[in-house]
């Protein structure tokens, strides 16, 4: 059985729901991000009680398919985009598409109805987000993270970076050292 939980983007929450399961004594054999495969089925109060247990650490149980289906395009997005090594060859429309079973469009006119934008837009706001962690790291260049990112050029990351930020990736960069450079004489 599956359990759907919300807001769930990063190892640190896989760990604080596997701390929560395990205070409960729900065996469980399997937690990825946005979900966990438990052995059983839970009562309703156990339910109720983990629930309450997430949320004190932000994380939500959730219920609805139309909110499972939410949180399962925007982790598999964030899995993608942050903990892939490489993204995938195809078109993130056939990607998510083929990864979760459903109809493209069906897919993305439910996440724009829900989240109020689109699905690409979600991506693009994602990679904008790997883009400075890869500029803070200082180990690759801008056009190896266009080429890592699937790019068409250094130029369009740097287009589409200014667009959301406001800054060219330099100048990002540039704010990173100055800040640095201000602790170290504090």
């Amino acid at each position: 059985m599956k359990l759907y939980i919300k807001y769930m983007v990063s190892l640190r929450c896989k760990m604080v729901v596997t701390e929560e399961l395990n205070k409960m004594g729900i065996q469980h054999y399997g937690v990825e991000l946005g979900y966990v495969d438990i052995l059983q089925e839970i009562s309703n109060e156990d339910r109720l009680l983990l629930g309450q247990n997430l949320q004190k650490s932000g994380l939500e149980l959730l219920e609805d398919k139309k909110s499972i289906l939410i949180e399962k395009i925007k982790n598999l997005i964030i899995e993608m985009i942050h903990y892939q090594e490489e993204l995938p060859k195809t078109n993130y429309s056939e990607y998510i598409s083929e990864k979760l079973g459903y109809d493209y469009t069906y897919l993305a006119n439910t996440f724009s109805e829900v989240k109020g934008i689109t699905i690409q837009q979600y991506i693009i706001l994602h990679k904008v987000e790997r883009i400075k962690e890869l500029l803070l790291y200082d180990e690759l260049t801008l056009s190896e993270i266009s080429y890592k990112l699937h790019y068409s050029s250094a130029a369009h990351l740097s287009n589409q970076f200014k667009k959301v930020t406001g800054l060219t990736p330099s100048f990002y960069k540039k704010l990173k050292r100055k800040r640095d450079e201000n602790l170290e004489n504090i």
